[in-house]
């Protein structure tokens, strides 16, 4: 059987040599290496509804790009109102607002692009600027800021930033006759931990407040759905737009009986394992329950969880119905556009619990069901800290537009996956802020990186990875490949192997992962030639033809 990752691939270039840019796109402590392109994105002042505004977008260059793409993306609650003399294409428009781009050639100074934008909406708002070489994909040829506000339908009173943590949901398909535009605020409700299963698996039956098959039970049943943009099946001036069933994450039906009563916890569950449906049933203590709601939250049991920058998960509820006497079908509820990109990421994750390699109901087999530690993921929007995950608080920091790529996603929950097989422990990594995808590191850095990378690689099976702004880079190598450094201090070709070592070799990756909750490694070598051999996974013939082919010989 030929090798997934083996055979020719579109053949990379050679990268600004790092050290020579100094473009900073996120925070210090961010893995993002310094970049040769970057973009600012300004208004001169915040408009009201009916108001008009001039957009800046700054874009700076330390290199010569023959051709840099400048892509501008709107929300709806904003419209270009005149971009005469911007050089950028006809708007286009759709569920997210207008985008729009340009083609630029750059040579080392900054170019400016005005244009005119008009408040139509009040609410929250993000405008979002990207730029990218379009022929040479890389972090360190790439910049993305954003800027967020709100805007009031008063003159002068619109403001800088958004809070999207708590929210009303998008419009609900077919919504029922009624439906008041209201939310009101409720205590969080714990959450149940989800069950093991598989992606083929049906749905788990959501957890009620009464058994099963009272007569008397009421019921409000619907679908929980995030529409959103990913940068897989995108571009660099245009991710695919994605409207999907959100998973197993945890949501609440709250109510009050009589219109004079407190807010009570009706029933409890998830949403469906395979179709993002939820049923929740409840007894009622009137014949007509005053007023009910749903509530969803950004948790999946107590596995894992998307929190904005001060710890809290994102919740979306339901507009409240009233005077509720029997089961009502909500049909298709959507998650708050605000939000979009931290319900993305939180079902990412469960494209790596359903085939997360553990020998128990937690993320990694070092831990025993009741005793497992969750994934935490921290999101918000226009977040400059990330990507990357912190060994000493074991979280994920994503940056603005990370969550549009699942393959980031996965990545960053590969180094928290590694985290728990280790059960805490972590090798001395050198040389590895920043690291690059196709050049050399270090063994250390290759071997964590490389890791990481593989289990993203593992999870969408694939060769490609795909960063926020909607480019992408092919990995797939072979000793002939040029472009990316030779070596097991390279990351791609240690991911390679890795994914052709559980594919073509252990019948998977349960197999290492095991042996990974056993012992500890430093690097691809002790992996391979030390603890392999050790634990029963083969090194023989066909793996070591395996790690030649990527360029790796022991």
């Amino acid at each position: 059987m030929p090798s997934a990752f083996a055979g020719s691939s579109p053949q990379a270039h050679t990268p600004t040599p790092a050290g020579t840019c100094t473009i900073r796109p996120a925070e210090k402590n961010s893995e993002a290496p310094l970049s040769c392109l970057g973009v600012t994105a300004s208004l001169d002042h915040l408009p009201a509804v009916g108001e008009q505004a001039t957009l800046t977008a700054d874009v700076k260059a330390q290199t010569d790009v023959k051709r840099a793409g400048l892509s501008l993306q709107l929300p709806p609650a904003l419209r270009i109102s005149d971009d005469e003399g911007s050089g950028l294409t006809a708007p286009t428009t759709d569920t997210f607002g207008q985008r729009t781009s340009r083609t630029l050639a750059l040579t080392p100074g900054t170019q400016t692009v005005h244009l005119k934008v008009k408040a139509v909406a009040a609410g929250p708002a993000q405008i979002q600027a990207d730029i990218s070489d379009i022929d040479h994909p890389d972090p360190r040829r790439a910049g993305h800021d954003s800027v967020e506000l709100t805007v009031s339908k008063t003159n002068g009173s619109s403001d800088k930033g958004i809070s999207v943590t708590k929210a009303r949901p998008a419009p609900v398909e077919h919504p029922a006759p009624g439906a008041r535009k209201e939310r009101p605020v409720t205590p969080k409700a714990p959450a149940p931990s989800p069950a093991r299963t598989s992606a083929a698996s049906a749905p788990a039956a959501p957890r009620a407040a009464s058994p099963a098959g009272n007569s008397s039970q009421v019921c409000i049943s619907g679908t929980f759905r995030n529409r959103f943009q990913s940068a897989e099946g995108g571009s660099w001036n245009g991710k695919a737009n994605r409207d999907e069933p959100v998973h197993n994450a945890n949501v609440t039906l709250w109510g009050q009986p009589t219109a004079n009563s407190g807010t009570q916890k009706l029933a409890t569950g998830m949403t469906g394992n395979k179709d993002g449906s939820f049923n929740l049933c409840y007894t009622p203590t009137t014949s007509v329950t005053s007023k009910a709601w749903v509530e969803f939250q950004t948790q999946a049991g107590q596995s894992w969880s998307v929190v904005d920058g001060n710890g809290r998960l994102y919740t979306t509820a339901t507009y409240s119905k009233d005077n509720v006497s029997g089961s009502t079908s909500l049909g298709n509820v959507y998650a708050n556009e605000g939000q979009s990109r931290a319900w993305h990421a939180l079902d990412t994750l469960n494209k790596l619990w359903w085939n997360r390699g553990s020998t128990t109901n937690c993320w990694a087999g070092s831990q025993r069901d009741g005793h497992c530690t969750p994934i935490t993921v921290q999101w918000y929007p226009g977040s400059t800290d990330g990507t990357y995950w912190s060994t000493n608080e074991d979280k994920i920091h994503l940056a603005d537009n990370d969550p549009d790529s699942e393959h980031t996603v996965v990545h960053e929950s590969g180094h928290a996956l590694m985290g728990k097989l280790y059960k805490g422990w972590w090798p001395n990594v050198t040389n590895c802020s920043p690291h690059y995808v196709s050049r050399t590191s270090s063994t250390s850095c290759g071997w964590t990186e490389g890791f990481a990378n593989a289990v993203a690689f593992h999870t969408f099976n694939d060769t490609t990875y795909y960063w926020g702004n909607g480019s992408s880079q092919n990995l797939a190598n072979n000793r002939s490949t040029t472009g990316i450094d030779p070596g097991d201090a390279c990351e791609a070709r240690v991911a390679t192997a890795l994914v052709d070592l559980w594919s073509q070799v252990d019948g998977g990756w349960v197999k290492s992962n095991t042996m990974m909750t056993k012992t500890h490694q430093s690097g691809f070598r002790e992996y391979f030639v030390t603890d392999r051999p050790d634990y029963g996974l083969d090194t023989g013939t066909k793996a070591r033809d395996i790690l030649y082919n990527h360029t790796i010989q022991y």
